[in-house]
């Protein structure tokens, strides 16, 4: 099985890079400046759960070729491209796994590629990219979940799964694949919003007894929007993530907030703005969050 992997940064980068280490057929399709670097120094992981170098095929935009699967862990705000990107690369037998936050994005590319070729999918990982261009993972959690948007479970998603599980990252199908995405577009509003509005690590959050009433508040208000959106949540979901989120470690940071700290571009409106209401007194906390992250991308584009 052919597999693209769309990028080579901090989350495909290493994802691709584990399937590749367990020896799958994986090609990234890159642009020109992280080819030469992948060229000069190959893809490097540095990880609690193993370290590995590897010298994978590379391609740039605009090969003609086709795959079986090809892996997106873009941001947002590059899908509009990526989408362009790929569309040579796509056959009526490929398969498409989004890995991005939120879920605005489902729509946007079964709308070009169809509901029978986009797979719903999700990651759980810390991970980034350093100056010399190696993919730092340092979390416990590393792992990946696949599934049909239709529910139905095909003789070719099983020989997916085949050769997705068995790396030394755990990537597993899942039977709730949207409920899943759900359950995460809540934690990561929750873990990327406090993160982001206080620029700090979670740990110091926690300590503060406002800090934890906020991040109830903030949980709270962005179950209610996605509701109204459609997600159906466990009646515990909340008591189960403020769990997760005191159980981090201290230290641990969203990818937001380390976007900002690189001084990069951030998902303001694929991850808050398609969470508010019409009602300008309603989400206080929702909109002071999409307001900082506004604020901060305005100032981005006077510098």
């Amino acid at each position: 099985m052919k597999i693209l992997v769309v990028g080579a940064g901090a989350v495909g980068g290493y994802f691709g890079g584990r399937l590749a280490e367990k020896g799958e057929d994986v090609t990234f399709l890159v642009r020109p400046r992280r080819m030469q670097e992948l060229e000069q120094s190959g893809l490097r992981i540095s990880s609690p759960h193993g370290d590995v170098k590897l010298s994978p095929r590379l391609i740039e935009a605009g090969t003609d070729e086709t795959f079986d699967l090809i892996l997106l862990s873009t941001k947002a705000y590059h899908l509009d491209q990526v989408v362009q990107d790929i569309e040579p690369f796509v056959a009526e037998h490929t398969y498409i796994l989004p890995l991005l936050n939120g879920m605005a994005h489902l729509e946007r590319l079964t709308e070009t590629f169809g509901d029978h070729r986009v797979l719903g999918g999700l990651c759980f990982i810390e991970s980034t990219l350093d100056e010399q261009g190696r993919i730092l993972q340092t979390s416990p959690s590393h792992h990946l979940l696949f599934g049909p948007l239709t529910g139905e479970r095909t003789q070719r998603l099983e020989e997916l799964e085949r050769h997705l599980t068995g790396t030394k990252a755990p990537i597993k199908y899942s039977e709730t694949i949207i409920r899943d995405m759900w359950n995460k577009y809540l934690f990561i509003t929750t873990f990327s919003g406090v993160t982001s509005l206080f620029r700090s690590a979670i740990g110091p959050i926690r300590e503060q007894a406002q800090g934890m009433e906020l991040i109830r508040q903030l949980t709270a208000e962005a179950k209610q929007a996605m509701e109204q959106q459609g997600a159906v949540f466990s009646d515990e979901i909340e008591q189960v993530q403020e769990q997760q989120i005191r159980q981090m470690s201290e230290t641990m940071k969203s990818s937001l907030q380390r976007d900002m700290e690189k001084g990069n571009d951030v998902e303001s409106t694929h991850l808050f703005q398609t969470l508010l209401s019409t009602e300008e007194t309603a989400q206080p906390l929702l909109r002071m969050i999409h307001t900082n992250l506004e604020i901060y991308r305005n100032q981005l584009k006077q510098v």
